[in-house]
């Protein structure tokens, strides 16, 4: 056996675990990273940047099928196909292109990567699985970045026509049925996709609602675009496994009524989980929080110099949240003062349309005793959402009513997603409903509609 000293080694190559040794690496700290399969984990390889991928392909598609009759733009093509082996190779290409460039990012940042199967023996001490000898890596600080699996069901397990969004982002073909199992943000962006595509889509949720972690007000619109494109809800119903030939979905009403939806594809969208299997973790009993690694605000779990980011810390799951814990890890490593408290992380569904969310909603102010002003401004009312077909949709400002700072942003609609930073930035900065109102947004933008809101909220909206 090889071994090896350095005084931060990474476990898992993910957002989170890259951005840590890319930052390390900059800061002079010695840094090698374990990465089993590929770099840029989930997001970049089977996540994020895939699904994004097949959405955009799905959006192009759809709208060149609305070209083939009297549409109002005044585009007319005869016919619309698509090829989606053809689709899943322009994907791959691009995963290909992101994940090329994190390996150039750690090389240009000095850190080695070692590709192979990490093993725990303490807190300074891993084995890897490595091609040709097993290596020992001893260091001072050991970051955990494992990242989070998807969620199994037990009437569901995986295998032949049941399958997660790894494959489901991997098909060549388009079913003719699709089955998903979960209204969340993946059911549904997935969802939505394939009926775009052309498959006959039918949606199971055992809550009342889809999104159900967003306020209803927000999922209304998400809620009348799937009605439109065709897509079957079956709220309040819980799914009890295949048919015997595997060709359907036997599913249980909440008046326990019980039938079978047709299934060349069961997509199970039931959420993720903290990774915490597969490389001894439990040797170092670590403080847990239910199935997450606890952490401080310093990402510092239970035992001294090791520390975990990311999807292993628990909710909220997202790869930017990951990223700037693994960020700010590495800057404390290297001796900085820093703690991971942001105001808001925003999160974002690229569902049809998009929907935003960021600090805090109506709701929850009203939770944390606050009183507050709340406003929304319609994208109807806003010529940019006019002018490319986007309608649909609002952003609302929830701010405090004595001196009207902003407590959090919501907004739903086409392209949303990009209004996230100026939301952010707002809170972060601990700005008032009137510093909005008195930017001067340029025209024509849909950014136009974050000022009008926040000046809907201080009573003198200009456009409505």
């Amino acid at each position: 056996m090889k071994n090896k000293n350095t005084t931060l080694l990474v476990i898992g190559g993910g957002p989170a675990g890259y951005v840590t040794a890319i930052r390390a690496g900059q800061l002079g700290v010695p840094t090698v990273l374990v990465e089993e399969d590929r770099l840029g984990g989930t997001c970049l390889n089977i996540g994020c940047i895939p699904s994004k991928a097949l959405i955009h392909a799905a959006d192009a598609y759809a709208r060149t099928q609305s070209y083939t009759g009297e549409a109002p733009l005044g585009i007319r093509v005869p016919s619309a196909s698509i090829d989606l082996a053809q689709t899943q190779r322009w994907k791959d290409g691009i995963v290909g292109k992101l994940t090329g460039g994190v390996g150039a990012l750690l090389r240009k940042a000095g850190v080695q990567v070692v590709q192979g199967r990490a093993t725990l023996v303490d807190g300074k001490t891993v084995d890897v699985a490595v091609a040709d000898e097993p290596l020992r890596i001893q260091c001072e600080h050991l970051v955990l970045a494992t990242g989070s699996d998807p969620v199994a069901l037990p009437d569901l397990p995986w295998g032949g026509p049941v399958i997660g969004s790894t494959e489901a982002l991997a098909l060549t073909k388009i079913p003719k049925h699709l089955v998903v199992v979960g209204a969340g943000y993946i059911g549904l962006e997935l969802g939505t996709a394939y009926r775009k595509l052309g498959s006959e889509v039918a949606v199971v949720e055992a809550t009342g609602r889809i999104l159900p972690a967003y306020d209803e007000e927000l999922t209304k619109p998400v809620l009348a675009s799937l009605r439109k494109l065709g897509v079957t809800l079956h709220l309040n119903c819980t799914a009890e496994g295949l048919t015997a030939r595997g060709n359907g979905l036997r599913i249980r009403s909440s008046k326990a009524d019980e039938y079978v939806l047709p299934a060349d594809y069961v997509l199970v969208a039931a959420g993720r989980r903290p990774r915490t299997a597969g490389f001894n973790l439990e040797s170092l009993a670590l403080d847990m929080n239910g199935r997450a690694v606890k952490v401080d605000a310093q990402c510092r779990t239970s035992m001294r110099n090791v520390w975990a980011i990311g999807d292993l810390t628990g909710e909220p799951m997202l790869a930017h949240r990951g990223m700037a814990q693994g960020e700010m890890v590495a800057e404390i490593i290297a001796g900085a003062k820093r703690r991971f408290e942001p105001v808001a992380i925003p999160a974002v569904c690229f569902t049809d349309p998009e929907l935003v969310v960021a600090g805090l909603s109506p709701a929850e102010a009203a939770a944390a005793g606050q009183e507050t002003l709340v406003a929304n401004f319609p994208f109807m009312a806003n010529g940019r959402a006019l002018s490319m077909e986007a309608a649909e949709g609002f952003v609302r400002v929830v701010a405090r009513k004595d001196n009207h700072q902003i407590l959090g942003w919501q907004a739903v609609g086409q392209g949303v997603s990009e209004l996230s930073a100026a939301f952010c930035h707002s809170l972060e900065m601990g700005a008032r409903l009137e510093d909005v109102a008195g930017i001067i947004h340029a025209h024509p933008t849909l950014g136009e509609a974050v000022q009008e809101t926040a000046l809907r909220a201080l009573g003198h909206a200009l456009h409505i």
